[in-house]
């Protein structure tokens, strides 16, 4: 009878073995990372399991597979909305956008599943709600071998960086070439998270950290988030990571060959997840673990870093949510914008840096001299650490920009992002801020599938434009700010234009047969002595211009009604008038 009834209630009752719930990889000898399918089951398991626990597709991938997020909330309430009402923090975490480097696919599953059986770590969650990516680069995962990280110690195999185009996805976050990136887009500004973690494996020179870490450079964060990131945040996890003897240093971007050289602060403009998540006042991080050492330690040291990142914001939650009111209440009045940064070289901190000396010795393959890091003498060293940037490039906002319709990549962009929108109503002729492409410099390879300009050089004026009904007109009185002055204005490092997105403004459609124009240059330069002036002032400064006559017709074409006036005009205006027709 007794037998009968623990049946019946084991039915009723069932109850799932530890081991069940332990990971592809505590099963294996931790040098085995989860495929996509085995990652996507155990989430899935895990909602099965826990009405905490949400897994769900958002969007697609261009392998032709989806993107999913797994949201553990433990009043059970998914709604992004209703939980940024209820003041809780959201803490966004991504995985494998590089699978090659998959230490955070295997530390956030075992996260999440923690978070659900650990008391004391769910207490944690009752202000916060974790929002999870199991793998982005779906497409580089499903790509699984055992090469292609060449120096990296373990797991025995792995994903790809590349994703099923071949582009590097933590380069296409502004530019959004692929719909991984539309679908984190939609993602991200749904879920609006206050943090947000990137999980990452580095190359490069060899020293003791297992764990090095970027945050967001405080420079350009700036404000009150900044601040708190940089004079609290940072400082606690340093603090706490040493005490779990992990210890931290910034991601090792030396100054020269080796660090001792120094070390940069890293720059993310916003093409980087960090870059792109900073544009709407988001604390972002990527965590970097070292290639070289053992993958169990790697993973353990991910997994620690997160638990560090869910305490501080379970503590701070509501400090780093008054710091972003304060900044966006702040961009939305804010008058000078920076595009683009340089570090300040006169001024460093000094830090402490746990390295290995460098030493020089006879290839074998060369017989040159070759670079190698003698772990036998180990060292800790005061190094220079250059974390200051200053803009290198400003502008004023305008009132708005004014987007003519036919530039339907860009406005597709903008409305992923959740950028509001207004239309023209009515045909109208306008006088707005024009840019004219002066000067660029282009890259000779193809960059990301791009040949990225650089070194943007403009010129303001103003004259009238006809716009049409259906035209768009972003004002700048919104949260995404930032994000709208930093791809619309053509100077900006990671602008819409320096993507190729406006280049066929660069091409002139009309010319002129010389033989014709001949004389009616001569024309023009008999009718308008400013004009005739202009050229040999031109030709006084420039002597390959003085010996050209074929450059001195394109000089007077350039400076009469025949030369359109839309050769590199840039169509993106600036409106600072009054109010336009629109709806």
């Amino acid at each position: 009878m007794l037998l009968t009834f623990l049946t019946v209630l084991g039915t009723l009752f069932p109850t799932t073995p530890a081991e069940d719930w332990k990971t592809p990889y505590e099963k294996s000898n931790r040098n085995t990372t989860a495929t996509y399918q085995e990652c996507i089951s155990y989430y899935q398991r895990l909602d099965d399991a826990y009405p905490e626990v949400k897994m769900t597709p958002v969007g697609m991938t261009d392998v032709g597979k989806p993107l999913h997020t797994v949201v553990i909330s433990t009043d059970q309430d998914f709604d992004p909305q209703r939980v940024h009402r209820k003041g809780k923090t959201v803490l966004l975490v991504q995985n494998g956008i590089h699978p090659g480097e998959p230490e955070g696919i295997d530390a956030s599953m075992m996260l999440a599943r923690d978070l659900l059986q650990d008391k004391k770590l769910r207490k944690q969650l009752d202000n916060v709600v974790v929002v999870i990516i199991p793998i982005y680069n779906v497409g580089g995962a499903l790509n699984r071998n055992s090469h292609t990280r060449t120096n990296q110690n373990g797991p025995e195999s792995y994903g790809f960086r590349g994703n099923a185009r071949n582009l590097d996805l933590n380069r296409d976050f502004i530019k959004e070439d692929s719909r991984n990136a539309r679908t984190f887009a939609t993602i991200f500004r749904t879920w609006d998270p206050e943090v947000f973690v990137d999980n990452h494996t580095s190359n490069g020179a060899d020293y003791q950290y297992t764990m090095t870490l970027i945050p967001t450079q405080h420079n350009k964060l700036g404000g009150a988030l900044g601040q708190l990131l940089k004079q609290q945040m940072v400082p606690t996890l340093y603090q706490n990571m040493e005490k779990r003897q992990w210890p931290l240093v910034p991601y090792v971007n030396s100054r020269g060959e080796t660090p001792e050289s120094g070390i940069f602060g890293f720059m993310e403009s916003p093409r980087y997840a960090t870059g792109y998540t900073a544009l709407f006042q988001t604390l972002g991080f990527v965590p970097e673990t070292h290639m070289l050492k053992p993958f169990d330690k790697r993973v353990q040291s991910t997994y620690d870093l997160m638990l560090e990142f869910l305490d501080f914001v379970a503590r701070n939650g509501k400090a780093i949510q008054a710091a972003r009111a304060q900044d966006r209440a702040r961009v939305l009045t804010q008058q000078q914008f920076p595009l683009n940064w340089a570090p300040d070289t006169t001024q460093a901190e000094t830090i402490q840096f746990r390295g290995y000396e460098a030493r020089y010795k006879p290839s074998a393959v060369s017989g040159q001299e070759r670079l190698y890091y003698d772990r036998k003498a180990p060292f800790t060293r005061s190094v220079k650490f250059f974390d200051t940037f200053r803009p290198t490039v400003t502008v004023t906002k305008p009132v708005a920009y004014l987007i003519p319709q036919a530039w339907g990549e860009v406005v597709e962009r903008l409305q992923q992002n959740q950028v509001e929108l207004k239309r023209l109503t009515r045909d109208t002729v306008l006088t707005p801020e024009v840019y004219y492409i002066t000067d660029y410099k282009t890259g000779q390879r193809p960059y990301e599938g791009h040949y990225l300009h650089t070194d943007v050089q403009v010129r303001k004026t103003q004259m009238p434009i006809r716009y049409y009904a259906g035209d768009y007109v972003v004002y700048l009185n919104q949260v995404s700010n930032r994000f709208l002055v930093e791809t619309l204005e053509p100077q900006g490092v990671d602008s819409y234009f320096a993507w190729n997105f406006f280049d066929s403004i660069l091409g002139q459609k009309e010319y002129f047969s010389a033989y014709v124009f001949e004389d009616l240059a001569a024309q023009y330069l008999k009718q308008d002595p400013k004009l005739k002036a202009a050229l040999e002032e031109a030709k006084a400064k420039d002597p390959a211009l003085a010996k050209s006559g074929a450059a001195q017709l394109n000089f007077i074409y350039r400076n009469t009604p025949h030369y359109e006036n839309t050769h590199l005009r840039y169509p993106v205006t600036r409106w600072q008038g009054g109010a336009l027709p629109v709806q």
